[in-house]
């Protein structure tokens, strides 16, 4: 199987829908897939896009999808990628798409001189830990990873 990398498109928005849910299944939280195609549409492709999207291939068929955005490091100096979602179809698993995917976003890091590609991985992912192991990426251990969301996030903000 040979795997491209492309920019994604408007037309792909349903494609990169599809995609999120098949993650949210695999990470057992479909019950927090919320995101609409609206949204998709909007975030992805509306007139000033705060995340972007890349689409792995094979034979014509998309296969994966890398979903990012641009963060910035206060020690680095610089700004770096956050990998929000990779995800492959697990029948196109092992073919070299989520590498391809990866690939496609660390040379985009060397291209604009950025400080980091980072994501994260759930802790009993063992496939994804192994594979992103094999490609030198660090595991940041010492990191505990906090979120504010609901209500919290409401009562915080008034």
């Amino acid at each position: 199987m040979s795997v491209s990398v492309r920019a994604a498109r408007p037309a792909d928005a349903a494609v990169i829908l599809g995609f999120i849910r098949a993650l949210a299944e695999y990470e057992r939280l479909a019950h927090e897939a919320q995101a609409s195609l609206a949204d998709v549409e909007r975030d992805l492709f509306g007139p000033a896009p705060r995340v972007f999207c890349d689409i792995a291939e094979a034979e014509g068929e998309a296969v994966g999808f890398a979903l990012w955005f641009y963060n910035y490091s206060t020690f680095r100096g610089r700004h770096g990628i956050w990998l929000e979602d990779l995800f492959v179809l697990p029948e196109s698993r092992g073919r070299g798409a989520g590498k391809a995917l990866l690939k496609r976003l660390a040379e985009r890091c060397a291209a604009e001189d950025l400080g980091r590609l980072e994501w994260a991985v759930l802790d009993w992912n063992a496939p994804s830990i192994a594979f992103y192991d094999s490609l030198g990426a660090a595991a940041l251990d010492d990191w505990t990873t906090r979120r504010l969301t609901g209500e919290a996030l409401r009562r915080l903000a008034q």
